[in-house]
């Protein structure tokens, strides 16, 4: 069954001389036990080591900091709706049972915009054979 939740809570973070990596992030809410979805990448093109590791891409984490590395496939927005569709392999990993996420955007407009143009950027990183299909982001 597809995932869906409302994201009041948005951000996208590429500053390199604030931030510890390029972030853009989705939660249900501040609290702590709130559903959330980070998606991140390094400031850095990947290095030799990352290439091996298979590292050389985007990471999702979703709570309690499960991580998988290149499982995104689909990201499409339509209206106030983003869509994700994971590699069905990853979903243990990230502790989902569904490869379909469907987040409703009710955060504040520049926080989503904002949003939008990391997560662009963060899904362009890395091995082109990784990178997903994404739709009007």
């Amino acid at each position: 069954m597809t995932h869906r939740f409302t994201a009041r809570t948005v951000c996208g973070l590429d500053d390199p001389e604030q931030d510890d990596c390029v972030l853009a992030g989705l939660a249900e809410s501040d609290d702590e036990g709130a559903f959330s979805l980070m998606f991140m990448c390094d400031f850095a093109e990947p290095d030799t080591q990352e290439i091996a590791l298979g590292f050389d891409t985007h990471c999702l984490v979703t709570p309690d900091q499960n991580t998988a590395y290149g499982c995104v496939r689909e990201v499409e927005m339509e209206g106030d709706l983003l869509s994700v569709t994971l590699d069905p392999a990853s979903l243990t990993a990230l502790g989902l049972s569904d490869p379909r996420i469907e987040i409703t955007l009710a955060a504040p407009p520049a926080d989503v915009t904002r949003m939008r143009t990391v997560l662009a950027e963060i899904l362009a990183y890395g091995r082109p054979e990784a990178r997903p299909v994404v739709k009007n982001l």
